[in-house]
């Protein structure tokens, strides 16, 4: 007989080595099953751990990467008198049959040698996944839950990673030296999974899986960053120093694949951070298929607001590109200053972080006129009930001018309290809206992306005009290269703003005044 124990076992505990101990001696005779019916006296032939979500690291429902999960299992197994064998089973989103998926996955992993049965095996499972193993037909032992009492009778794994994860000096903590196996606690100690877990599970920026955002249609923002790879590297590579350069936010890394093609650089070293799971797994797959023109091209999958990414005073050159907005959008003002007092921290002397990014009006506190085109697509098109993605876009590129404001203005950051301040007037039989030109540039710069704007309604483009990011830059010990400057994405005027909308104020004759379209982006060296 087989025990099969599904989990994504970060760590184990010491209850876990007593039970499973105490079941391989008896042969599980005078165990009962979950319903209460005695097992069939029975020698255990083995343990085999299912460890799920094993595709999974360093997020905060998954901070620990599967081979270290795997490693403390066979050290917590070494001291069982049967083998104990370990098979991942990728995390494959919400399915109903997933115990018949794991089953599957064990099957095909170890070559026919361990195909589970209800005949050959007993399953251990405390959590309400037993019920998908039970409509399999296998019996279940429920370990640390008590059906009797449908009550928890012992700390579940995952209550100790969240109990380390709280703890400063976890290693001296009472109930983690009591409860946790002392093989997870060796293997965590050697690893430092420990501090890991505790930086991961206090982030306050990424979401339970690594990620910034839920909304992102990751398919068509990896074709967008692609496809302007091309653009962003000619506009940093002048100021690339060579050495080592580590990318952060590096998305899919495009920005590094076309580094790694500069002559100039061959003989450098490239980093690439990237906090999204899905994002970090595309860097990882182009790197297997050798997409990388250098060798030296190493990828991780980290949050580089929260502390360092790169060790002190390594880099060379630090890029980042459409990022810092995130951290101001997704975080806080204090994330965004941390941040950049962490690249400063990770820079040689001399050293050039190189960033790229949207950025804010230098009049963005003006009262502005926003005139808004009604003609250019419908005013009355009923918002489809819970669209997709792809229904919302299309909907979205139906609507006039006019109308894609008016729902800006009720989905920009609201769900962040924001209340967009807006009303209209008419002057000279002309309808304006009038509000603050930074809200205003925040449409200005945003209406078009339809694609993924659930996402982009939580982001903000202009909280920081240039002075500000030179105060902030200074105030870090940084030094703004006079080379660093705003710029209008001429594109963007011609084919998104002109004839659809135009900023005006009133002159001192009371009357609109035309503006021109401001500064939409800037390019910062900031230098060490």
């Amino acid at each position: 007989m087989y025990l099969l124990i599904p989990g994504r076992h970060h760590l184990l505990t010491d209850f876990q080595f007593k039970y499973l101990n105490r079941l391989i001696k008896c042969s599980l005779e005078g165990e009962k099953d979950v319903y209460g019916q005695p097992l069939a006296a029975s020698p255990v032939e083995g343990l085999i751990f299912a460890v799920t979500s094993a595709n999974h690291l360093g997020t905060k429902r998954n901070p620990v990467p599967f081979y270290l999960r795997a490693m403390v299992i066979q050290e917590f197994s070494n001291s069982l008198d049967v083998p104990a064998y370990v098979y991942g089973i990728d995390d494959v989103g919400v399915i109903h049959d997933f115990a018949e998926y794991t089953i599957k996955t064990i099957r095909h992993s170890s070559e026919g040698a361990h195909n589970l049965t209800p005949q050959n095996t007993v399953v251990i499972c405390s959590t309400s996944v037993r019920e998908m193993y039970m409509k399999q037909g296998f019996r279940i032992l429920t370990a640390e839950w008590d059906p009797a009492t449908t009550r928890f009778t012992q700390p579940m794994p995952w209550d100790l990673v969240n109990l380390i994860a709280q703890t400063g000096d976890w290693r001296k903590n009472p109930t983690v030296l009591e409860q946790v196996h002392p093989a997870a606690f060796k293997i965590w100690s050697l690893y430092g999974v420990g501090e890991k877990v505790q930086q991961i599970l206090k982030d306050p920026i990424i979401g339970a899986d690594g990620d910034l955002t839920a909304t992102r249609d990751y398919n068509v923002y990896v074709k967008q960053m692609d496809d302007i790879a091309a653009l962003k590297y000619r506009e940093t590579a002048p100021y690339i120093q060579p050495g080592n350069i580590g990318d952060i936010g590096c998305a899919a890394g495009s920005w590094i694949k076309i580094a790694c093609e500069d002559d100039r650089l061959h003989e450098c070293d490239f980093y690439g951070i990237e906090v999204s799971r899905h994002l970090y797994d595309i860097c990882l797959q182009r790197k297997h298929n050798g997409e990388f023109a250098n060798p030296s091209v190493f990828f991780a999958q980290k949050n580089a607001v929260t502390s360092l990414v790169f060790e002190p005073g390594s880099m060379n050159t630090i890029h980042t590109s459409s990022l810092t907005h995130e951290i101001e959008s997704y975080g806080s003002r204090k994330d965004l200053l941390a941040f950049i007092q962490n690249r400063y921290q990770e820079l040689v002397p001399g050293g050039v972080w190189i960033n790229r990014d949207v950025v804010g009006p230098e009049n963005r506190t003006e009262t502005v006129l926003l005139w808004l085109n009604e003609t250019d697509g419908t005013n009355d098109l009923p918002m489809p009930e819970n669209p997709t993605t792809q229904t919302l876009a299309t909907w979205l590129g139906q609507l006039s001018t006019k109308a894609l404001f008016q729902r800006f203005a009720q989905d920009f950051r609201h769900e962040e309290g924001y209340r967009l301040p807006h009303d209209w007037v008419t002057i000279g039989g002309t309808i304006y809206c009038r509000l603050s030109m930074q809200d205003a540039c925040e449409f200005l710069f945003k209406k078009d992306y339809h694609d993924n704007w659930l996402s982009e309604m939580h982001e903000t483009f202009c909280f920081w005009n240039y002075n500000d990011w030179k105060q902030a830059l200074e105030a870090a010990g940084l030094r703004l290269d006079n080379l660093s400057h705003t710029y209008r994405n001429e594109w963007i005027v011609q084919n998104r703003l002109e004839g659809k909308t135009q900023l005006f104020r009133l002159n001192e004759s009371g009357q609109p005044e035309p503006m021109p379209f401001p500064a939409s982006h800037l390019l910062l060296l900031a230098r060490k």
